[in-house]
């Protein structure tokens, strides 16, 4: 005979047989069921109508059907096609002053990105201020990159002004391009 350590006497084990459900407990069941169901065929019935009607309408709460905000929408699209990179592009752009100063932005200015060689083109609107970008574009790269991630540009191509339209009359020599150093 083994004895309770607490000095207490066996008690006996309590039957763990739940007991049988009454008649109260019975109509519950019997009347939520009914509920649901009816909630069910409600709903189809709601639906048939507001299709019949020209389509499910928005109520107060927000659900899918609703519009989007402009940004998410916007955001959406561009993860969507896969614009990323040159909506970043885009958006250096747009802040090219902040990120090479104010000087190399009033006379350099961002044309384009090709997005397959990733090449940042860049136009200066002199033949010495092109010089002075193509001296500064590594450093510049590494910047971009840094704000973009790194390998969106790989290369800053800087090109010169563009020369006027060549104007043929009497006053112009054969084959001239214009002054060397503005245009050339």
């Amino acid at each position: 005979m083994t004895e309770n350590t607490s000095g207490d006497a066996r008690k006996p084990p309590k039957p763990s047989k739940s007991p049988e459900p009454s008649g109260v407990d019975l109509a519950r069941v019997a009347l939520r069921a009914a509920k649901d169901a009816a909630r069910a065929r409600g709903d189809a019935a709601q639906q048939k109508k507001q299709a019949r009607r020209g389509g499910l309408r928005s109520g107060a709460r927000a659900d899918g059907r609703d519009p989007m905000a402009l940004g998410s929408a916007i955001n959406r699209l561009i993860t969507e096609r896969g614009w990323e990179a040159p909506a970043a592009v885009g958006g250096v752009m747009g802040r090219w002053p902040q990120i090479v100063g104010e000087d190399v932005a009033k006379h350099c200015v961002p044309e384009r990105y090709d997005e397959d060689e990733r090449v940042l083109i860049v136009r200066c609107d002199s033949t010495a201020w092109a010089t002075n970008l193509r001296l500064l574009a590594p450093t510049l790269v590494a910047r971009l990159n840094e704000d973009l991630g790194h390998g969106t540009v790989q290369l800053i191509k800087v090109q010169g002004p563009g020369g006027p339209a060549r104007r043929y009359g009497p006053l112009r020599a054969p084959g001239s391009t214009g002054p060397g150093d503005t245009y050339g």
